[in-house]
């Protein structure tokens, strides 16, 4: 055990002697893995900020709008506008084998709120009572639209976090009455503030029942039509099931409309799983280019240890052949310099770690605007760079320490 620490403090006396060399070593160890975990935290950040983005939709939300298909079969040129309709919704709930849920939609912009304190302006939807059963509405106060309210065509309505801020500034929302272009609602919720920062476009949505809107607010400039909705919102039975239920969608509105379900043109739609999906993507290939150039910047540093280390046996020739000399073993000189080797790596390793860790919980207060969340400690990565330590303290202290364990006693000491 004496011999350990003797060890241990011959090393820390040979650094502290070449403190510039050993400081200007640690460094490039510790920028490596600093780097190499705060490239990959904020890829990590950048990630599950926009997985919350999404999650402010819902689930596997799938969504799909009026579009233009062709005049005639065939035809890239001519393109008439068609405009889904209750019954698509109904064809769909009804043939579509992959699809688990679906809630049809109208909504408008152009209708104006008023209170007995403000007006405001936002989109007003019609929805049915299942609606928050496929998006995202988190409820703040009262409740949400059940089926009576659909089915008896109540005048009641939900209200948007930001629309409630301005049309009751601080006063009590649920209970009282607004109305809507004239008619009077009856306030019976409202929704939590959903989104970050400056996004304020879901907060400034209202829900009122689906029936309702159809008998106050049906949809203009769409033609006679009195089915006539915004847009269907469905989800797949299972993720994997996502390109099956839209092919399926696509069939139906195709065969209700018209047209040919082959073409991808026809069809406006935005499918978050696919997009999810993609997202993941890039940021997996993010995540394995930065962590490339930290193990590089990693392996730099440690071929800059090893260089030293080598050094470091060439100006001690003398010293290793006087302890040969008077009997210390290759294996005590090879272990003197591996630990020394090895020290410094890990040393200078932890405290890489500790300012990436350090540098990572102050960004945490720090807003960095939607999509993107404050970087993360990744465990994996943490764990890759210490294997990556090890590695390279091995690396780093064996071969010089072999080098100088090989140096035979009598050439040691008769050289300059």
């Amino acid at each position: 055990m004496r011999l350990l620490f003797d060890i241990f403090a011959q090393t820390l006396r040979s650094l502290w002697a070449h403190k510039l060399r050993s400081f200007l070593t640690m460094f490039g160890i510790a920028w490596g893995v600093g780097s190499l975990l705060l490239l990959v935290g904020l890829g990590e950040g950048f990630r599950s900020g926009n997985r919350k983005q999404f999650d402010t939709l819902g689930e596997n939300v799938m969504f799909i709008w009026s579009g233009r298909a062709p005049v005639m079969q065939g035809s890239f040129t001519a393109l008439r506008q068609y405009y889904l309709t209750y019954r698509d919704y109904a064809d769909i709930l009804r043939e579509c084998p992959s699809v688990r849920a679906a809630a049809p939609a109208i909504s408008r912009g152009d209708i104006r709120a008023v209170s007995d304190f403000f007006q405001a302006s936002g989109q007003i939807a019609g929805v049915p009572a299942m609606f928050n059963q496929i998006r995202y509405l988190p409820i703040h106060e009262g409740r949400w639209i059940n089926d009576m309210d659909d089915a008896q065509k109540r005048p009641v309505i939900v209200i948007g976090d930001e629309v409630r801020r301005t049309l009751f500034s601080g006063r009590p929302a649920v209970g009282a009455t607004i109305l809507l272009n004239g008619i009077r609602f009856q306030i019976i919720g409202t929704m939590q503030t959903v989104g970050h920062g400056d996004n304020m476009n879901l907060n400034l949505r209202s829900f009122i029942p689906f029936n309702t809107m159809r008998e106050y607010f049906r949809l203009t400039n769409v033609g006679n039509d009195p089915e006539v909705i915004s847009f269907i919102n469905y989800q797949p039975k299972s993720r994997a099931l996502h390109e099956s239920a839209r092919q399926e969608v696509h069939r139906i509105v195709a065969r209700n409309h018209g047209f040919d379900p082959k073409n991808p043109d026809a069809f406006d739609e935005w499918d978050t799983i696919k997009t999810v999906d993609q997202v993941g993507k890039i940021f997996d290939a993010m995540n394995v280019f930065l962590g490339s150039v930290g193990l590089v910047t990693l392996a730099l540093g440690a071929i800059g240890i090893i260089n030293i280390m080598l050094v470091a046996v060439a100006d001690r020739t003398r010293e290793i052949g006087l302890r040969k000399a008077i009997g210390a073993t290759n294996r005590s000189i090879m272990f003197q310099f591996f630990v020394e080797g090895a020290f410094l790596t890990l040393l200078s390793g932890g405290i890489g770690m500790a300012c990436a860790a350090g540098l990572m919980a102050a960004l945490a207060s720090v807003e960095l605007g939607p999509g993107f969340d404050p970087p993360k400690l990744v465990a994996s990565t943490a764990a890759l760079a210490v294997a990556a330590l090890a590695v390279a303290g091995v690396a780093a202290g064996l071969y010089p320490a072999r080098r100088a364990a090989m140096l035979e006693p009598v050439e040691a000491l008769r050289k300059e």
